[in-house]
């Protein structure tokens, strides 16, 4: 019975990898574009989209990523955010990169983000990992992690991010 149980449930998954790859390969093709709208935390210049009040201090984000897919599975990325709190004018924050998807459900990327505020800058290189669930044809939602390692030990530090991503892929 256990076997039998196993065998099925190997199959089941079987299928539905081969063809969730199989529904997910336009989405990923190369000369197709993604939109990422994230939320996550505020932190280290992120281009997320989040909203935070700590004892009577809020702070909020919001951003937007695009990329462009140069070879199947691969895209180039920029992104753009902006943040605001009390007591801090305001912080422009960029991104640019590369996410490269694993078997059609597996993003990893790697960026450079840099961000800037009342002349005041600081800069990280990111690395993340997550999961692609294709919710539609060209919708997918990615659960991701994210470390973003500190260029500037003086400026900012070192930190780890939690995200949930939403793409749209045309």
């Amino acid at each position: 019975m256990k076997k039998l149980f196993m065998a099925a449930a190997i199959a089941v998954l079987g299928f539905t990898s081969v063809n969730a790859q199989d529904e997910n390969s336009n989405a990923l093709s190369e000369g197709s574009w993604v939109i990422e709208a994230n939320t996550g935390s505020w932190a280290t210049g992120s281009t997320a989209f989040s909203l935070t009040s700590i004892d009577g201090n809020t702070a909020w984000s919001a951003g937007a990523e695009a990329g462009y897919f140069v070879k199947e599975n691969f895209a180039i990325k920029a992104g753009l955010g902006y943040a605001d709190s009390d007591g801090i004018d305001g912080i422009f924050t960029y991104k640019v990169g590369a996410k490269y998807y694993v078997s059609g459900q597996f993003p990893v990327g790697v960026d450079f983000t840099g961000m800037s505020s009342d002349g005041n800058s600081a800069n990280w290189i990111g690395l993340q990992g997550g999961y692609a669930w294709f919710v539609a044809d060209n919708v997918s939602i990615e659960p991701t992690v994210r470390y973003n390692v500190t260029l500037d030990d003086q400026k900012a530090d070192s930190a780890f991010q939690g995200l949930i991503g939403f793409a749209f892929h045309f």
